[in-house]
């Protein structure tokens, strides 16, 4: 079955719009789970932009024996000011998972994954770190990215698929080629021991049929599109919604 873990950095942002408390994470959250859904993600940035450190201990609390806890970051970041690195928060807080993501202050939002011939030797220290806390790992990645292999070489136990450029040509009408390669991407991924998730732009119109043709995705991660999609339908229907669109338990 595929588990939707429900990104809620957009609450924060909308609150620090204002300052204060409102809207609250945490409430959020639990909205979340109360409709349904099979874990929380968020994805703290040293510039604090929108998830803060506070966020992440209190959601912990908030997630623990209810539903998986995601914690996306850079492990390359250093400590900044109260963030104390990605590695540090995975110790202080106990994930199902640690999402790796190679973002910086300059990025909007993600938008690339790893380049494992660069980056693996700096990625397999911190891997072993984040389990050694408890963590799954996952390593968000490019679809047809040439070594997709050794993420399992370094330790990682997943991947995740960016399907930003996915999303794309499914707006524009036609998405076939770009599904091929994803579905390519992650059955070499499978054959080499990893499992896949996918996350990024994925919404309610492009959902269902990234799913039809990408193989046992685990789980999709989604926030933009679903906060976005809430403000007109309420949350606790939107991600009800979703789920009405995952493949049905085996």
């Amino acid at each position: 079955m595929t588990v939707l873990s429900v990104n809620v950095n957009k609450i924060a942002v909308l609150r620090n719009s204002r300052g204060g408390d409102e809207p609250r994470v945490t409430q959020a959250a639990e909205v979340a789970i109360r409709a349904g859904c099979g874990g929380i993600t968020v994805h703290p940035r040293p510039d604090q932009r929108h998830i803060r450190p506070g966020d992440v201990y209190a959601l912990a609390e908030i997630v623990r024996g209810r539903v998986e806890y995601n914690l996306e970051g850079n492990p390359f970041a250093p400590p900044r000011g109260e963030y104390p690195g990605l590695v540090a928060l995975v110790a202080a807080v106990r994930p199902q998972q640690a999402t790796l993501v190679p973002d910086g202050d300059g990025q909007i939002t993600s938008d690339h994954g790893f380049d494992l011939a660069r980056d693996a030797a700096r990625l397999r220290p911190l891997i072993a770190a984040c389990k050694s806390h408890g963590a799954r790992v996952s390593l968000f990645v490019d679809a047809g990215c040439d070594d997709v292999e050794r993420a399992a070489e370094i330790g990682a136990d997943r991947i995740e698929l960016y399907t930003g450029p996915y999303a794309q040509a499914h707006a524009e009408g036609d998405a076939r080629a770009v599904l091929a390669l994803f579905a390519q991407t992650a059955s070499r991924a499978q054959a080499a021991g990893l499992g896949v998730n996918a996350g990024h732009d994925l919404s309610q119109a492009n959902l269902a049929e990234f799913l039809r043709h990408v193989p046992n995705v685990l789980e999709v991660s989604i926030g933009h599109a679903l906060i976005a999609e809430a403000l007109y339908a309420g949350l606790e229907p939107t991600v009800r919604a979703y789920l009405r669109l995952l493949p049905p338990r085996q």
